[in-house]
């Protein structure tokens, strides 16, 4: 009746995980609790869990990459207490099967359900305002994207407590998880996560994809799109094509696991490096669709605080997309020791090298910008300054680990696992918090406290250098990545500098929490009424802060590159009374939410084989997918009388529009 399903599934033996599910229980109680007393639910159900509005949508993912944050870091927290700890004799206070499922856990969750969210969710937010639209080109999977990202951290989560996480570390390389060496639920757990949030994420390639080669407003070429919209453009390019073998190759795993066939097994004809081969032919593309979003940040970033164009434009935008089409012909610089030969080797070493001279490019073009420029500090602009030293710092030590001979030597080291870190902290999440404190106001009206933003990235760039340059130094001295424990003490002083790196990074993020929780407290005091609180230059600026629904009241023209600056430069009125036409906007759908309940409900039957729930939850779906596609009230008309009401009314209180 419920498969493999039982009492014992719960580890009532390990107290560790069962008083973390308690406190996050209660926590969420406690939540739904003061939503239910408040009387916030059908708010919440109006305007947030069935918005098919690109901006809420966008806030909803970067909120749920800075929860999973927390998940993730915690997990960081543990590891790097537990090598500083168990040294020598001494043996920590986590056993192999639970540390070896914190690493594995710690890296799919900041991967897949804190980078990816964090910079869909900017992405959602910002590429329609600033290409001039109303929306994305479909508003209805938008939703659905993000609700199967959410339904498949869900699932994640859910392995703390019922059952158990993967122990193979975040790339799950057969055989180890093959079903022969790992029989639990915990391999499980990881690739019906993976598929159910891949499916989400490669709904949203498409969906940008074709949002941005076909909606743009009126005037807006290509070479007029803000660098940010080129990124977005490349990055979604490389999620329509890399994805679908992420889905390809756990479903081969899925199908090893469930239905006994030998595509990566070791016997039977099965080949253990053909997943290999496939998960970095994802893998290295998945770099780079994470890292350019970020490049396009730091470029808005870079022009907005320095109060010049961005230097070279057309460089900028060629190098994005010579970084697009190299970054799958890099994949096989994973995994030199295979043993493909010399040739194979040399040609993917080149490679990784040719790819660094367009990141090369993009540097020397921000501190272009930047020169002579009337640099204004502010907490984005440091944390650009900061992403220039440490990424170029990330880049060099992936050259270096690009010559094959190298590689020899320092493949599955320490060296390594700084240098991945090098790139995503020191590249991905610095630009996205750039990203978060740069657009902030125009999602809620009221700018973040800048000194405590500011103090956020002193703790971040320190703390990363602690915890992160120890690491490269322990590669060289031999230190392997995934230890539980440590043999030589010789190691213990770089170890415990690393540990207090990590404790500077999670003042970082006290600091940020703070600064959230104090800009709310004095909003009253930062309100931006003018829509333009940095003297911007690209169309998301011409919007009030928040933008209404329909983004712009009369669909701008654009005749040049940094299309609100000249707007400004000709002095014409953002608020003068026009002629308004009627604008037709989708309605709301709980599609998603609903999609994402029953994907959440027959992905943990599929974990634990209770066949008659994924028949069932299968069938639940397809039903809710059906109901859509043959209702014919998905748009609302918003009069050109109540525009022109709401555009009085915010240039009454002084908003753009």
């Amino acid at each position: 009746m419920l498969g493999k399903l039982s009492w014992a599934a719960i580890p009532f033996n390990e107290p560790l995980p069962l008083v973390s599910t308690a406190v996050v229980a209660l926590i969420l109680l406690v939540a739904l609790a003061i939503v239910t007393v408040k009387g916030w639910w059908p708010y919440l159900w109006r305007e947030w869990l069935t918005s098919v509005d690109h901006k809420r949508i966008g806030v909803m993912y970067v909120s749920l990459g800075l929860v999973m944050l927390l998940r993730g870091f915690a997990d960081a927290l543990m590891m790097r207490s537990q090598q500083a700890l168990a040294i020598g004799t001494a043996q920590g206070y986590l056993p192999p099967e639970h540390y070896n499922q914190i690493f594995s856990a710690h890296g799919t969750i900041m991967i897949f359900f804190v980078a990816m969210p964090l910079v869909i969710g900017l992405m959602n937010f910002v590429v329609p305002l600033q290409l001039g639209v109303r929306d994305v080109a479909f508003p209805v999977l938008n939703s659905v994207s993000f609700w199967l990202t959410a339904a498949g951290a869900l699932l994640i989560n859910v392995s703390l407590v019922i059952g158990n996480f993967a122990r193979t570390g975040w790339m799950a390389y057969p055989p180890l998880s093959g079903i022969q060496f790992s029989p639990d639920v915990g391999v499980d757990y990881y690739l019906w996560s993976l598929q159910i949030s891949g499916i989400g994420t490669l709904f949203t390639g498409i969906n940008f994809v074709t949002t941005i080669l076909k909606l743009r407003a009126p005037g807006m070429t290509y070479f007029r799109m803000p660098v940010f919209c080129w990124t977005a453009l490349a990055a979604n390019l490389l999620i329509v094509a890399a994805f679908p073998i992420l889905t390809a190759t756990f479903l081969m795993l899925l199908l090893d696991r469930y239905l006994g066939m030998h595509f990566f097994t070791n016997d039977a004809g099965g080949n253990q490096m053909m997943y290999v081969n496939l998960f970095w032919a994802w893998g290295h593309p998945e770099v780079y669709i994470l890292i350019l979003p970020a490049f396009g940040i730091f470029s808005e970033v870079a022009a907005t605080y320095s109060g010049k164009a961005l230097f070279s434009y057309r460089s900028m935008v060629l190098a994005t997309l010579a970084i697009c089409i190299l970054s799958f012909m890099v994949w096989l610089h994973h995994f030199f020791t295979m043993g493909a030969g010399a040739n194979v080797n040399a040609f993917f070493g080149i490679m990784s090298a040719i790819i660094a001279v367009p990141t090369g490019v993009k540097v020397f073009n921000w501190l272009f910008t930047m020169f002579r420029g009337r640099i204004v500090f502010t907490t984005p602009m440091l944390f650009l300054i900061g992403f220039i030293v440490t990424f170029v710092i990330g880049g060099l030590t992936g050259v270096l680990l690009a010559i094959p001979p190298v590689d020899f030597v320092l493949h599955n080291s320490a060296f390594l696992v700084a240098h991945f870190h090098n790139v995503i902290i020191g590249g991905v999440l610095f630009g996205v918090l750039a990203g978060y404190n740069h657009w902030f106001p125009k999602a809620f009206g009221f700018t973040l406290d800048d000194r405590l933003g500011k103090a956020s990235f002193w703790c971040w760039l320190v703390g990363f250098y602690l915890a992160f340059m120890p690491l490269y130094v322990l590669g060289l001295m031999g230190m392997t990545r995934r230890l539980q424990h440590i043999a030589d003490p010789s190691w213990r002083p770089w170890l415990l500098v690393a540990g207090a790196g990590a404790i500077v990074i999670f003042c970082g993020i006290l600091c940020q929490v703070a600064q959230l929780y104090l800009s709310i407290r004095t909003r009253e005091h930062r309100r931006d009424v003018t829509g333009d609180p940095w003297n911007g230059r690209t169309l998301e600026w011409a919007t009030p802060s928040p933008p209404p629904a329909y983004n712009f009241a009369v669909l701008p023209r654009v005749e040049t590159i940094d299309a609100f600056w000249e707007m400004k430069r000709k002095g014409e009125q953002r608020w003068v009374e026009r002629r308004y036409q009627a604008i037709e906007m989708p309605r709301n759908s709980a599609t998603g939410f609903v999609l994402s309940f029953f994907a959440v409900v027959t992905g943990f039957a599929l974990i634990w084989h209770v066949w008659w729930i994924v028949i069932l939850g299968l069938l639940a779906a397809a039903a809710t997918i059906l109901a859509f596609g043959w209702s014919d009230e998905r748009e609302r008309e918003i009069s050109a009388t109540e525009i022109a009401r709401m555009e009085r009314t915010r240039v009454a209180v002084g908003g753009a529009g």
